[in-house]
């Protein structure tokens, strides 16, 4: 509904923020209460508006009002957006009613509220021709997505629905109004409304408060590590609609997305619905897109609200909107979820980006959990795969496991040590327990912002959703026609949005962002810590694991480097130094190692061993396939020395000169050549990493020597003091001639044969 009648200004306390226009019934300015008398606007310590929030520091406000009205108070006072006005209820009320029962003054601290409420809207609570209507939330300080319960329409009973009818012309509309409010209230409250709006809010408020202690909330709050007595805020607020008609809709965006860390508006509207329709996954949602094309106006409105909001935060934002009758409201904005993948993209974007407020320092803090074991990409090996079906990509990730129908399934099967992936036709707050304990998610309804797909980003879970070809039975699905028990073995690849029959093989590699900022870690002198293991691991789900050494990948790397010490080793192998010298004294008592100048090199046994090993390895990829790889690398090596020369040599006249790199953009464009290089050569490589695991760890050492390049440190391009790209470039085409069976000098000639 339209807020309407003569508009004053008002400000939060302290004067910060540009004053925000609220609209004031005519006749209704006299600062008294129509229906008790009592003055309004009084300062109460349980009970505060939006507009009139205590003047705090943003981490109090938010403990004190829950994470929802804190930033309602930022949009509506700070930024001047578009917000229906509200009030919240104090943590501190949640926790006194959990400990002593309600407070005996808060009854007339809600009507009192309530009351300010029908002043800026010009609707009365109760009134049966034209009623005021709120929604009442939880507002947990901390972030609880999906774990509390919501009411909307509150204030409806018959009568007011028959006004409602009459006033807006539409008895369909007040019908499911009053539809959608006895379903929210019966399912959440655990009885009928009672026809008394107030019998209503008292009843509302309270099931907020008791949600808090439910089984679902307590079992989010263990797995998130969120503390259980912080208890929640309450917020109640005026209610506009979504079902209005045409014109009229809801949805819920991301400032980007938050499973790849794409920079565009992600998430989605449903037209002639209300806001717990799209994040139910019971209804089919439109993609953001379709907006720009029925209401374009709103479109613009909604991404410029958008924009400001990112900025405001410097970080990735999680919107609820409405819109009513062409008018964006928005409801809600919190720091949104993301994939660890999606974290680090975005840090590093944001950070990138000379007109974002975001340094790289402050970009490196903000994800430096995540660099000590940074996620992966999985590149699947190539083999006959058989593909069952596509949903909409909603966390990145490939999981493999066996099918489980129901949440109790999936626990059972994860406490055993099986990995499972949970599949159902949509995810709830009940399903939390199960989908904590799986290894993937996929639901056959639902968006990207439905329950399943944000749970699933905000955990690091792989997730498919809205795969329509999903039949979710009793202890087995259907998928595309082909019927599998639970228990058989699926792939779900949360990336692609694919789904697999049994187990697909291939390996992950370290993201290429988080070898950027840890660049960047380096260069800012900012303690990350060691990352766990860089090697990539051939397996079926797909999971990360830590770094095996054994004694021929030690002796391979020696082959190939032909003195390292410690130190080097442990780079190469991707663990820990301790662990390289529990290998080297194994390997020297064996009589495979001797110590020389600069570390250790390989005995005549030891190199015997190391052929040996390549030639179980050769064996494995396949001769024939070597061959054809390393005649495939010699276009990738002659761009790489092209480019290694350029950088140290430029054209000056009739003879190169050396580079001094004094000018930057001479340099930029060599560095540009240089990742595309990388990105051609990375892409060569996925027959070999899916192989052999060392070829993932060369993956992981170029990334980060591209990062260091080109965050200015130009010793990473081809400097043999680090290790630098040409460096690793260098071991890497070693080992593939070794692999082949040949020696570096056999491989220039031909290579000079075929140039």
């Amino acid at each position: 509904m339209s807020f309407h009648a003569d508009e004053v200004p008002v400000h939060r306390p302290g004067g910060e923020g540009p004053g925000v226009s609220w609209p004031i019934p005519d006749g209704e300015a006299s600062g008294r209460d129509g229906r008790t008398g009592a003055p309004l606007h009084a300062a109460y310590a349980h009970v505060y508006d939006i507009d009139r929030a205590p003047a705090l520091p943003p981490a109090e406000l938010t403990q004190l009002l829950g994470g929802k009205a804190a930033n309602l108070v930022v949009m509506a006072t700070e930024l001047g957006l578009p917000v229906p006005p509200a009030f919240a209820i104090t943590t501190t009320v949640c926790k006194t009613f959990l400990k002593d029962g309600w407070p005996d003054d808060l009854d007339a601290q809600l009507e009192a509220h309530v009351h300010r409420l029908a002043e800026q809207t010009g609707r009365r609570f109760g009134d049966p021709r034209d009623p005021l209507l709120v929604s009442v939330r939880s507002g947990a300080p901390i972030s609880m997505p999906g774990m509390m319960d919501t009411i909307l329409n509150l204030g409806l009973n018959e009568t007011a629905a028959r006004g409602l009818a009459a006033l807006t012309g539409d008895p369909a509309f007040a019908a499911d109004c009053l539809r959608r409010f006895r379903e929210m209230y019966r399912e959440i409250v655990g009885a009928d409304p009672p026809d008394d709006p107030w019998a209503q809010l008292r009843s509302a408020v309270q099931a907020v408060f008791e949600s808090w202690n439910s089984d679902r909330a307590r079992a989010y709050r263990s797995h998130e590590h969120i503390p259980d007595d912080l208890g929640t805020a309450v917020t109640v607020q005026a209610m506009v609609f979504g079902n209005r008609g045409s014109d009229s809709g809801t949805g819920v965006l991301f400032t980007r997305n938050p499973a790849t860390g794409e920079q565009a508006l992600y998430g989605d509207v449903m037209f002639g619905a209300q806001g717990e329709d799209v994040v139910a996954g019971t209804h089919k949602p439109d993609s953001l897109s379709v907006l720009d094309e029925r209401l374009p106006q709103a479109g613009v409105e909604l991404r410029r609200y958008a924009a400001t909001l990112e900025r405001h935060y410097r970080d990735l934002c999680d919107i609820e909107f409405t819109i009513e009758r062409g008018k964006v409201w928005m409801l809600q904005v919190r720091v949104g979820k993301r994939s660890p993948q999606a974290a680090l993209r975005i840090a590093v974007e944001m950070a990138e980006d000379p007109s974002f407020p975001l340094t790289r320092e402050e970009a490196v803090r903000r994800v430096a959990h995540h660099l000590v074991n940074p996620p992966r990409v999985f590149v699947r090996e190539p083999g006959v795969t058989t593909l069952l079906t596509t949903g909409l990509p909603a966390s990145p990730g490939v999981a493999c496991g066996e099918i489980a129908t129901t949440s109790e399934a999936a626990e059972i099967a994860a406490n055993a040590g099986r990995p499972v992936i949970l599949v159902r036709p949509e995810t709830s707050p009940e399903d939390v327990r199960g989908m904590a304990k799986s290894a993937g998610i996929l639901t056959s309804r639902g968006g990207l912002a439905s329950h399943a797909a944000v749970v699933a980003r905000g955990w690091g879970i792989p997730a498919v959703v809205g795969a329509a070809g999903v039949a979710v039975g009793e202890g087995e699905v259907t998928i595309a026609g082909r019927r599998l028990l639970a228990g058989e073995r699926i792939t779900i690849d949360g990336s692609s949005g694919e789904v697999y029959a049994g187990d697909v093989a291939g390996c992950s590699l370290i993201a290429p962002e988080a070898a950027r900022l840890l660049g960047w870690a380096d260069q800012l002198d900012i303690e990350i810590g060691p990352p766990e293991s860089g090697s990539e691991v051939e397996t079926a789900a797909a999971e990360p694991a830590l770094a095996i050494v054994t004694d021929d990948e030690v002796v391979k790397v020696l082959l190939i480097k032909g003195v390292a010490d410690t130190d080097q080793l442990a780079l190469n192998l991707g663990c820990d130094p301790e662990t390289v010298q529990a290998a080297m004294n194994q390997l020297g008592a064996d009589g495979l190692v001797v110590a020389a100048s600069g570390g250790h090199r390989l005995s005549a046994d030891g190199k015997l061993r190391a052929l040996a090993a390549f030639d179980a390895d050769r064996e494995r990829v396949g001769a024939d396939r070597l061959v054809e790889l390393l005649g495939s690398f010699h276009g990738l090596d002659l761009r790489m020395k092209d480019t290694v020369t350029a950088w140290q040599l430029r054209a000056g006249g009739d003879e190169p000169v050396f580079n001094d790199h004094s000018d930057a953009t001479y340099d930029t464009q060599v560095l540009d050549r240089l990742a595309a290089l990388h990105r051609d050569a990375l892409a060569w490589m996925v027959p070999l990493s899916a192989a052999l695991h060392r070829f993932g760890r060369y993956h992981v050492r170029l990334e980060r020597s591209l990062s260091a390049a080109r965050g200015g440190d130009q010793r990473y391009v081809a400097s043999p003091r680090v290790d630098s790209y040409h460096s690793v470039w260098f071991e890497l085409h070693e080992d593939l001639i070794r692999l082949v069976g040949r020696r570096r000098s056999d491989s220039e000639e031909e290579a000079a044969a075929r140039g």
